[in-house]
């Protein structure tokens, strides 16, 4: 039997083939807007304060968009009506996040209106020219462009009467942990812009008895914008029936390349899931997917039952994709999956699988679709004559997590339906593993892995979550932040 390799290139090379052999689905980059103000009583009084705040408004400019995003920049505003004026240009870009930038002092009526008529979230930032001023040299004109954290509190008791959540980032022009800051909500913008956005799929059906995974349809659209398609398995089925045996070669050639092939793997079974997993490509691009969850019982071996026990090689190239799939029909799951791969971090499907006292972590994984570029090693394909808690068989995926600092992402449901962000930030450690074509992780919280488990239960996240690379909690709450949502931390 072929047992998972041990790595032979770095965590960068093998994600760089991954992306070379599966190139990502394109999706909408977020939309920033940008405003630099300041007061324009100052400029007739000191001729060059305005120049310089220029300068340091294109400086800002350029380091958000090297940040991945689209900027809409609207310039510099001097006065309300400067402000009302970019309140409006804003609100026909459509942002997924407003910077509003002050470079010296400002009335908060230059920038209320930009906060209200846009419906967007905003982010005050200010940052000065330098680390410190040059008391001995500075005269007022000079002092006036270190002056753009005096409005800060401002803006912020405006935006509280007003009912807007306020955001803000002090520092300087260039310091770089400031950027490091200001980076983490355009990341979260990135999330946003995701969940507005996205086209989920649902096929199939609830799996029994599973209450916790049961989601009110409606509430994705309502919460974030974005739109739940209904689908059956028939949509699949009508899908596989149109493949050609090419295309299952084909796509059989392509899985060789991305997995090792377990001895246990049957011939026919590996054909059977190249066949669905050209199918699911043409299912996501005909219904416009950026996610996936399924499920279907089936029985006695009938096509549907193939189907279900077909995904998983399917659903795993898709998840590499950046379009994540997630099983036993866990919607929500998916969408924490998007949201942590909109941040950069992967996100594989995941539940408890046991708890090590002795070495103090909780064991981690799940059957069914993976996502590869959080592979320790080359992934594994493993030949399973049953799974379990399901009807079917075929092949499986298997590796371990790679190890370092991972993030929990689960999206809890709560009794008056409101959606949240609940995350847990842990290390993958080595050790042991269980060879049943799992994914699985050993994750080390710092305390009791039972008491992490009564914590983490008491959020109200389901038993699936997402399971991203490095420590995100940050980026994950100031997500929930500009989505409108409770975040809670374990």
């Amino acid at each position: 039997m072929a047992t998972p390799p041990t790595p032979t290139a770095s965590d960068e090379d093998r994600v760089a083939v991954l992306r070379d052999l599966l190139p990502p689905v394109p999706r909408r980059r977020p939309r920033v807007g940008l405003v630099a103000g300041g007061l324009g009583t100052y400029w007739p009084q000191f001729p060059g304060l305005l120049p310089q705040l220029q300068e340091s408004a294109r400086y800002v400019a350029e380091r958000i968009g090297g940040l991945d995003a689209e900027v809409t920049d609207v310039g510099f505003v001097s006065d309300a009506e400067e402000g009302a004026a970019a309140a409006e240009r804003l609100r026909r870009a459509d942002c997924d996040l407003i910077v509003l930038f002050l470079t010296t002092y400002l009335t908060s009526s230059m920038v209320l209106p930009i906060a209200r008529r846009t419906h967007t979230p905003v982010l005050v930032v200010d940052l000065q020219p330098s680390e410190r001023m040059d008391h001995a040299t500075f005269d007022t004109g000079a002092w006036l462009a270190y002056c753009g954290q005096c409005p800060v509190p401002e803006v912020g008791n405006v935006f509280r009467r007003a009912g807007i959540p306020f955001r803000s980032v002090s520092g300087w022009l260039r310091q770089e942990s400031a950027w490091r800051r200001i980076g983490q909500w355009i990341r979260a913008a990135h999330v946003r812009a995701a969940l507005r956005h996205a086209r989920h799929g649902l096929m199939g059906h609830l799996y029994p008895g599973m209450l916790d995974v049961s989601t009110d349809l409606t509430l994705l659209p309502t919460t974030f914008g974005s739109h739940v398609e209904v689908l059956e398995f028939d949509d699949l089925r009508h899908r596989v029936e149109q493949v050609t045996e090419a295309q299952t070669r084909e796509r059989v050639e392509l899985a060789r390349r991305v997995f090792t092939v377990d001895d246990s793997v049957v011939d026919e079974d590996f054909a059977w899931g190249a066949t669905v997993s050209v199918a699911l490509d043409r299912l996501v691009e005909d219904f416009g997917l950026d996610t996936l969850a399924y499920y279907h019982r089936g029985l006695d071996g009938e096509l549907h039952e193939r189907l279900g026990a077909g995904m998983i090689l399917g659903a795993s190239l898709l998840t590499a994709r950046g379009v994540p799939a997630a099983g036993e029909y866990e919607l929500r799951t998916s969408v924490a999956q998007l949201a942590s791969q909109s941040v950069g971090a992967g996100g594989s499907f995941t539940e408890i699988q046991a708890l090590d006292f002795e070495a103090g972590i909780v064991e981690m994984g799940h059957d069914g679709p993976a996502h590869l570029a959080v592979s320790a090693a080359d992934p594994l394909l493993r030949g399973l004559g049953v799974y379990h808690g399901k009807r079917g068989w075929g092949v499986s995926v298997e590796f371990d997590v790679r190890h370092g600092p991972v993030t929990l992402l689960g999206l809890g449901q709560d009794a008056d339906g409101s959606l949240s962000f609940i995350s847990s930030e842990g290390s993958v450690v080595p050790g042991a593993h269980l060879e049943i074509g799992n994914t699985t992780s050993r994750v080390d919280f710092g305390r009791d892995p039972g008491e992490w488990v009564d914590a983490w239960s008491a959020t109200g996240v389901g038993h699936h979550w997402s399971l991203a690379l490095g420590h995100r909690t940050a980026d994950f709450r100031a997500a929930a932040s500009l989505l409108g949502i409770e975040h809670r931390a374990v």
